[in-house]
């Protein structure tokens, strides 16, 4: 008769790493009915004539494998994006790659480019996948702190962060969760440190075009920082497609290799009848992410003016479609407790920054809010925030 296991099967680059926040806070959303002002997913599709392309590309035979490094027209349409709005000339058969979102860029990315033992520096607050990949990767996390109430990057813990094992930066701006969009000042000491240090950076910039009021500035674009920077995006966020998990890669040849080198291994690659819609959003739909960004800045100010109605600390962000308020005046010992009380004190949820922190003291009392949103969405959940006892 078998031996009864006495251990838990999980493997050991798991250990300590929990459930992503979202499954767990939309999940209490579902099971409550509260108002989701958590999760970052919008209520609204993207453009109309991009899901008609998809609905093309499904009925015209477009339904097997596509190309490991995605199929060319989406790598061409990526190539074309990045020279018009940034000036980058990139090869699209050599140093562009579609992922299966940018999610999947950063876990390939991570995997292709770090070692057992090497060092990723990292802002925090970060998104919660860093974490889980700098672990499973075998890499060592250094946080650099973006503090409340600016979220702004402090030169000198970036600096002080770099040690002889840092192999890579990753870097996320427009910032999720601060909403921080990083100055071209800020992004030339990464600059500086990367170069200083032959240092390779990771940027995340699905956020590149809701920006209000703030120049998003790739850092691929800065002095000596073309042939070290690998930058990922994706459809989701600007065009509402979410879903989709459609993404890219772009940067130097031997960059795009490491991350195709592992992406080969996870999902081989992403949604065949997609990536021909996705290319007309880049090609066609130029005006969707300007729109939605005016869109999204009003209800940026709806939502952060109804919190700070309701006594939060709000900071309003610069982009992305997320907000960060400062609890503490509630008496909640952390925003985790005040934001598991939320659904049944007022049928509202948000997501507690400090799962986002290794620096537990700096995001203690911040909780991220969305507000990508319909207009009603978000008044029905200030409305219910105004009614509720929020004192623990």
């Amino acid at each position: 008769m078998p031996t009864p296991r006495t251990s838990a099967p999980t493997a050991a680059r798991l250990g300590g790493i929990p459930p992503t926040i979202f499954t767990e806070m939309s999940a209490l959303a579902t099971r409550t009915g509260s108002v989701n002002l958590g999760q970052g997913f919008p209520d609204v599709d993207g453009p109309a004539s991009v899901i008609e392309a998809a609905a093309a590309a499904l009925r015209s035979g477009h339904n097997q494998y596509a190309p490991g490094p995605g199929v060319p027209a989406l790598r061409q349409a990526v190539a074309r994006h990045q020279q018009r709005h940034y000036g980058l000339e990139l090869d699209p058969d050599s140093e562009v790659v579609v992922t299966t979102g940018a999610t999947e860029g950063i876990a390939a990315a991570l995997l292709g480019l770090v070692d057992p033992g090497d060092e990723v520096v990292v802002l925090e607050p970060y998104y919660d996948s860093y974490l889980a990949m700098i672990q499973m990767a075998g890499g060592v996390r250094r946080p650099v702190t973006l503090r409340a109430p600016d979220f702004r990057l402090d030169p000198d813990e970036l600096r002080a962060a770099v040690g002889p094992r840092t192999k890579l930066v990753l870097l996320n701006s427009p910032h999720n969760p601060t909403g921080s969009v990083l100055t071209r000042e800020e992004l030339a000491v990464v600059a500086e440190v990367a170069v200083e240090h032959d240092l390779v950076v990771v940027t995340d910039e699905v956020y590149e075009h809701l920006t209000y009021g703030h120049e998003h500035v790739p850092l691929a674009t800065l002095p000596g920082m073309r042939e070290r920077t690998l930058t990922l995006s994706s459809v989701g966020k600007s065009w509402s497609f979410t879903g989709w998990k459609v993404g890219w890669a772009t940067g130097p040849r031997p960059l795009v290799e490491a991350l195709l080198g592992a992406k080969q291994w996870l999902t081989f690659t992403s949604g065949a009848p997609l990536q021909p819609a996705v290319a007309r959003a880049l090609d066609e739909e130029p005006e969707w992410p300007r729109e939605l960004a005016r869109d999204l800045r009003r209800r940026r100010d709806l939502l952060c003016t109804g919190l700070a109605e309701v006594g939060m600390d709000v900071r309003v962000p610069e982009g992305t479609y997320f907000a960060i308020a400062d609890v503490a005046a509630y008496g909640w010992a952390d925003g985790r407790e005040f934001c598991l009380a939320l659904p049944e004190r007022a049928g509202v949820v948000a997501i507690p920054a400090v799962a986002f922190h290794d620096d537990v003291e700096a995001g203690r009392h911040l909780v991220r809010w969305a507000f990508c949103k319909e207009e009603s969405v978000i008044e029905a959940g200030l409305a219910r925030l105004r009614e509720a006892d929020l004192m623990a």
